[in-house]
């Protein structure tokens, strides 16, 4: 199996920055894309950013020029930094991985889901 764990959010002011983390850890052969959702109440999830390998990055228009994404493929970790926050920005952030990971010796392709940090902009 695979874990995908979150971490970094919390409440902050509009204006005000926050940093997500996101380490995936488990039977992983490799990672393709990493990236980030996000989902507010009563909403669809909503592609935020991805980064395939170690330098194509897509950022979702709402977000360019105030979020940037970064990603260490030696720790399996992806970054969020998130700058001139909203409160339209307010929802759960959640990171995936897809890849390939092993089970008693087989390979399957994968695509997991953190459990989602919350993210709180106040006006």
């Amino acid at each position: 199996q695979v874990q995908l764990v979150e971490s970094g959010g919390g409440l902050v002011q509009a204006g005000g920055s926050l940093r997500l983390s996101c380490a995936a850890s488990g039977n992983i052969v490799g990672i393709n894309v990493m990236g980030w959702s996000r989902q507010n109440r009563g909403k669809q999830r909503e592609v935020v950013a991805t980064m395939t390998g170690e330098s194509d990055r897509n950022l979702a228009d709402p977000v360019k020029g105030r979020f940037t994404v970064a990603r260490d493929v030696t720790k399996n970790t992806v970054y969020l930094s998130m700058n001139s926050l909203k409160p339209e920005d307010t929802a759960v952030y959640y990171c995936n991985a897809a890849g390939i990971t092993t089970i008693s010796g087989h390979y399957y392709g994968m695509n997991f889901w953190g459990k989602g940090t919350l993210v709180t902009v106040s006006s």
